[in-house]
């Protein structure tokens, strides 16, 4: 483990480091290995300082492999990401739990960064839209914003935006969690404001989603709340303007019944899925953190709405 943490500090001299690891006897096997140990510290959340360093020493490594043309798509086949879902299954505030989910986050951040299809396909057969959705809302801005990051990478590929897009349920999930955002005291920075801003503009390419948000859209982002925020981010401004031109152009067909409050909420929170023997799975665990006491439950996970 510490060669592997001297690799890593030496990645920009090691560009083949991820491809070394991979084929390396038992590293991936152990990485695993250290991942999975952390489970029972999930819930009740006992998870030290300590330990979630060194968590996120492995994650850094997993990072790598996320990042690597070569290893990306072996790291999807194998299923490596399913470990991973339990750590964003939380909702402890403290440090090391924070610390943790902020680092899982980054290695989705960079499998979604490639622009593969190969990926989006992947996560959508995931709980990552719902445990990005709940991160949204309740994490700190950092976590906020590689959150938001991710769910917009995935709605800017086609299927991704389909996918979202398909229900209501889906559709008003965002739409809401973004709303929220927006909405919060004090205000969003304008990193995560730019992220919100290219959300709500990639729902646009949809015409039931534009037709929608032509009356969902928050006041905020029409009234000019935001224009000292933005200061001078031409960028940031030329997205915002652009979704106000997308929203004051028809809409073509009837837009998605609103969902009620229960509906919302199912799309924010991750559940079971079924094995692919078609047995019940227990899913990414409960959300460690909570009130409930006992053992976790984590473990990986594949499911789709």
């Amino acid at each position: 483990m510490i060669l592997l943490q001297l690799f890593f500090q030496e990645r920009e001299m090691f560009p083949d480091l991820a491809p070394l690891m991979w084929c390396s006897f038992g590293t991936i096997a152990v990485l695993l290995q250290e991942i999975v140990s952390i489970y029972p510290a999930l819930s009740p959340p006992t998870l030290s300082a300590s330990v979630s360093n060194r968590a996120c020493s492995v994650l850094a490594l997993l990072q790598s492999l996320a990042s690597h043309p070569e290893t990306r798509s072996l790291l999807l086949e194998a299923a490596i990401t399913e470990y991973l879902y339990p750590l964003l299954n939380t909702t402890s505030n403290t440090k090391s739990f924070e610390y943790l989910r902020l680092t899982t986050l980054g290695v989705f951040g960079a499998l979604v960064k490639a622009d593969d299809s190969e990926v989006v396909n992947s996560l959508l057969n995931s709980d990552i839209i719902p445990l990005c959705l709940r991160i949204m809302e309740t994490g700190t801005e950092l976590s906020k914003t590689v959150a938001t990051f991710i769910v917009q990478k995935i709605i800017t590929d086609e299927a991704g935006l389909q996918y979202v897009c398909a229900t209501p349920e889906r559709f008003f999930g965002i739409a809401s969690v973004l709303a929220i955002m927006v909405a919060e005291q004090p205000p969003p920075s304008t990193r995560l404001l730019k992220h919100i801003v290219r959300c709500y503009l990639r729902l646009t390419d949809d015409p039931r989603a534009r037709t929608a948000l032509q009356t969902n859209l928050p006041d905020a982002l029409r009234d000019g709340t935001f224009n000292n925020l933005l200061g001078d981010d031409a960028v940031a401004k030329r997205y915002l303007q652009q979704l106000l031109d997308n929203l004051a152009m028809p809409a073509h067909g009837a837009p998605p019944p609103s969902p009620g409050p229960a509906a919302v909420a199912e799309v924010t929170q991750p559940g079971s899925a079924p094995t692919a023997a078609g047995t019940p799975h227990p899913g990414p665990g409960p959300v460690a953190g909570g009130s409930r006491g006992g053992s976790s439950q984590a473990g990986p996970s594949r499911r789709r709405r």
